[in-house]
């Protein structure tokens, strides 16, 4: 109970700077989990990614139509199992700031292309009823509150026709856990009939299901020599290398905030050491009393290790305890763009690891210090 007690005093001797340790402890902790989220959105975690399923899109961009004819060529390629087509919507729920994905999907073809995405029966079959039909993911439904019956209206920002009506007949969810099901789908029939005459006959891109996963590449390249030299060449690609291939747009943005965060991090733990160790330093010649009545060297050292490694501990958990809280509203405020602001336990177990390695390092030197230290010359300071 002494050390304790002896831990304690030394602690609260100068509370100002306590507080301000245990803070700055905090904040590197925080920033290093929001570094640690944003990269595992760059990263598309829990993106719901197949091995079997081929992206078709047109050369040119991805914001280039491809003809709906391309359909029933794509489907008699050998290795092709099933092929359906979605277009993007582009439109926003009451506000612009409330955007997430809207798809037109092929009613037929839609279920045996993406088995991974689940809707009862019972809902799909009412899907397919509705003209104005809709389902929308489960944390679509989540976000704005939305139950089946609902009529939802969206504004289309790309096809310049207003404001569309939906009648919201089902909810999907994803089979494996971590996935997002953020989409919104309505049936292509009600957006051919609704869009302008020039966007009639086109679609977005394909989705293509394969027989045998090893197969994407030559399927790939078989149904990009289909179309060579036509009006509308393709670009095919499995579903993992074209998520990887749009994470390459936005690695320029991912390095500098990994860069720049990586920097004040750095910085601000280098402080929170040096104030640590400046602390210690200051208490050299009460060692040397320590020291002159008996206690031994590695008792001191462990004094001055746990006072610096409970203030690292308490500034670290802080910290990451603030980003638990603060990523859910960080999700929030952000409108659902970046669904899987998760604070993941690994995160939380290195982050831990570093503070405590901080904590030992920002006391062990002093620490050393203090043991090699002579008393006659520690304590001509007192």
């Amino acid at each position: 109970m002494k050390f304790i007690y002896i831990i304690s005093a030394n602690l609260f001797r100068k509370k100002t700077r306590l507080l301000l340790t245990i803070g700055s402890f905090a904040t590197a902790l925080f920033l290093f989990a929001f570094l640690a989220v944003v990269r595992d959105v760059f990263r598309f975690r829990g993106a719901a990614i197949s091995a079997d399923r081929v992206i078709v899109t047109n050369r040119a961009s991805v914001l280039v139509p491809l003809p709906l004819a391309y359909n029933d060529r794509i489907a008699k390629i050998p290795g092709v199992r099933n092929v359906t087509h979605v277009n993007w919507f582009a439109g926003f729920y009451q506000d612009q700031k409330n955007s997430f994905p809207q798809f037109a999907i092929d009613t037929e073809t839609h279920r045996q292309v993406f088995p991974d995405y689940v809707v009862p029966d019972q809902q799909w079959h009412a899907f397919l009823k509705d003209r104005q039909g809709a389902i929308a993911g489960v944390q679509t439904a989540e976000r704005f509150h939305w139950k089946i019956g609902d009529r939802i209206p969206i504004t289309s920002t790309l096809y310049g026709t207003g404001t569309w009506e939906f009648n919201l007949v089902g909810i999907y969810h994803c089979q494996r856990a971590g996935d997002v099901a953020n989409q919104f789908w309505f049936q292509w029939d009600y957006f051919e009939e609704k869009v302008p005459q020039p966007n009639k006959g086109q679609v977005g891109f394909y989705y293509v299901r394969i027989n045998n996963p090893d197969d994407a590449v030559r399927v790939s390249r078989a149904i990009d020599n289909e179309f060579s030299n036509s009006s509308y060449e393709t670009r095919s690609a499995s579903e993992s290398t074209f998520v990887a291939n749009s994470v390459k747009m936005f690695a320029n943005v991912q390095f500098l905030i990994l860069s720049v965060g990586a920097v004040v991090l750095f910085t601000l733990l280098l402080v929170t050491g040096n104030t640590m160790a400046i602390s210690v330093r200051e208490r050299t010649s009460e060692l040397a009393v320590f020291k002159a009545v008996g206690f031994p060297n590695f008792l001191l050292l462990i004094l001055v290790l746990a006072e610096s490694l409970l203030i690292a501990l308490i500034g670290g958990a802080l910290g990451l305890l603030l980003a638990s809280f603060a990523m859910p509203v960080l999700a929030k405020a952000l409108n659902g763009m970046f669904p899987n602001l998760i604070l993941a336990p690994r995160v939380i177990l290195f982050g831990l690891t570093v503070a405590i390695l901080v904590g030992i390092l920002s006391g062990l030197l002093p620490g050393l210090g203090a043991m090699r230290l002579r008393i006659v010359t520690a304590l001509r300071r007192v």
